[in-house]
């Protein structure tokens, strides 16, 4: 699940694939998690869902924790670890679930969230001391270009409530600053006990917020459970798992253009589960992203 320490023992020579296809498999579960809300949400109030979700992440983490006798973090280490955890967890997915909630496109919610590389890209040099190069900025902007097109369709469909792009914004602003925080403060983190402060710190906000918003209630269908665990085990495990390894080891604007490619996946695995034609406006919007990516990940 990512959870290994830095060995000292010889690389293996299957070790330089697997850290290759990370990004790619990044992308693929991290797509998952629009399609995981549409299953889920019809069972249970957005905060609600976040809620349970992250709290058995937490504990299943402390026991593995333990079990593994990881080492846990102390001090202002603590702070900065339920910091970042706040910002990409209750931020970023409270935004995007309750903004579906409301009434906003999956699509839309999409392409408001997947302006998050260029954000990045525009505090990185400034806050973490990152180069973004020009062939860098131009690659974000095709990136942009290509998201646009994906979801232009969807766009055509309405774009729902003014809350609801509300939540998209904030879980846009939520994303973008817990990525730059999650580099500048938490980069030395252990990801078996320091997964445990970030999601419990998300789930205390999220669950103290629905006490407020939602009425709680969850109706435990045989759906709500496998979107549940699909969620907990894939995207707060996996998911997250992998994009804090890719934060660690690359620049965080390299990291945030991975996002362009997330539309045009989600859109891809809605075609073979929900039978959702591909336009060829959408299809050219997915190269254009594809050939945005590599543009900024392009090694000088």
């Amino acid at each position: 699940m990512g959870f290994a320490m830095v060995s000292t023992s010889p690389a293996t020579p299957s070790r330089p694939l697997v850290l290759a296809a990370m990004p790619a498999v990044f992308v693929l579960l991290w797509s998952t998690g629009f399609i995981g809300a549409k299953y889920g949400l019809p069972y249970a109030e957005p905060l609600t869902f976040l809620g349970w979700r992250f709290g058995i992440v937490a504990v299943l983490l402390a026991i593995f924790s333990v079990v593994m006798r990881a080492p846990w973090p102390r001090g202002r280490e603590i702070v900065h670890l339920a910091v970042a955890g706040i910002l990409i967890n209750a931020c970023y997915l409270g935004g995007v679930f309750a903004s579906i909630y409301n009434g906003v496109e999956a699509g839309v919610s999409s392409l408001i969230v997947g302006i998050q590389p260029l954000l990045v890209a525009a505090v990185a040099g400034r806050l973490l001391g990152e180069r973004v190069t020009a062939l860098q900025w131009g690659g974000l902007a095709l990136g942009l270009a290509g998201v646009c097109l994906v979801v232009w369709e969807k766009l055509s469909l309405g774009l729902g409530t003014p809350l609801g792009m509300g939540l998209s914004v904030f879980a846009l602003l939520g994303m973008t600053a817990g990525t730059v925080y999650q580099k500048r403060f938490c980069g030395g983190m252990d990801l078996r006990s320091g997964n445990v402060i970030q999601f419990g710190a998300a789930a205390i906000v999220v669950l103290g917020l629905a006490t407020v918003l939602e009425t709680m209630q969850v109706t435990w269908s045989t759906t709500f459970v496998l979107a549940l665990l699909w969620a907990i085990v894939v995207l707060s495990i996996g998911a997250i798992t992998l994009l804090f390894i890719l934060i660690r080891r690359g620049a965080a604007a390299q990291v945030s253009s991975l996002m362009y490619l997330v539309p045009p996946c989600t859109a891809v695995i809605a075609y073979f589960l929900f039978d959702e034609r591909l336009a060829p406006i959408s299809l050219a919007g997915m190269a254009l992203t594809v050939i945005g990516v590599a543009l900024v990940n392009v090694r000088r």
